[in-house]
């Protein structure tokens, strides 16, 4: 292969993105479905471009077909824009409560969000003092079943959501203390259930444990995870109280409304 036609194969593909977004775009102007010939004409496009690549982007929902030959947004980035704006929203309001919960505590505070099997640490306080390095550094990741944030997540599912992690990932062990049968972790969860928050007992780390409260949305939803972790010999039963307190009030700054009991 020369080295010109090389360099054509990256461009072809930027050119399709190129359209695409273009497509998007002419999209996101009109209230109404569109017609493809109408499509071809705002954007330039011929319309057997356009027909293909849309036809490409409603494959995976980006864009959805209406009446025969008319086009609109699709569902799937309705469903990206709302991670876009939970993650943002959390993070901006996640900060200043995380110091203050920092500055209370003294130990290393931490936000964490799921992605797939695992979970992704996208904020953190660090206490400076501790040598907690393993888990709890900002985009660091994590299996679900070892961390306190994760249990959250398992908790929320159901019984056979739980089985199928499991046999998904095999629940490989990090420490001695790492929870790796089913029967073990359909027990943890449903403690995690009962008192709303979950807790990591040098289940990654030796020496390090940690305990973490849920962080909802405006429609309940389970977003994010704050955790306060620590040398198992600092670590205090008493912290529980005022880490779901500061995860209610995250909650609360992004929507959330809890219900009457």
């Amino acid at each position: 292969m020369s080295p010109k036609s090389v360099e054509a194969e990256p461009r072809g593909g930027i050119q399709v993105i190129e359209r695409m977004m273009k497509l998007l775009d002419t999209l996101s102007y009109h209230h109404d479905p569109i017609s493809l010939k109408q499509l071809a004409l705002e954007t330039g496009l011929h319309p057997s471009t356009a027909h293909r690549i849309l036809a490409a982007m409603a494959s995976a929902d980006f864009v959805e077909r209406a009446e025969p030959g008319t086009y609109r947004l699709g569902i799937r980035l309705l469903e990206l824009g709302n991670i876009v704006k939970s993650r943002i929203n959390i993070r901006d309001s996640a900060m200043p409560l995380m110091q203050q919960l920092h500055q209370r505590l003294g130990e290393s505070i931490n936000l964490g969000v799921r992605q797939g099997d695992e979970i992704v640490y996208v904020e953190r306080t660090s206490s400076g003092r501790s040598s907690v390095r393993v888990v709890h550094l900002v985009g660091a990741r994590a299996p679900l079943h070892v961390t306190a944030v994760g249990k959250l997540y398992l908790a929320e599912g159901n019984a056979e959501s739980v089985r199928d992690y499991a046999r998904r990932t095999g629940l490989p062990g990090r420490t001695p203390g790492s929870i790796t049968n089913i029967v073990a972790l359909e027990k943890e969860l449903a403690r995690v259930r009962r008192h709303g928050v979950a807790f990591d007992n040098e289940e990654i780390e030796l020496g390090l444990r940690c305990v973490a409260a849920p962080v909802r949305d405006d429609a309940g939803h389970l977003v994010a995870g704050l955790s306060v972790s620590a040398p198992a010999d600092r670590y205090s039963d008493d912290w529980i109280p005022i880490v779901r307190e500061t995860a209610d009030a995250l909650s609360n700054a992004i929507g959330y409304v809890a219900p009457d009991k």
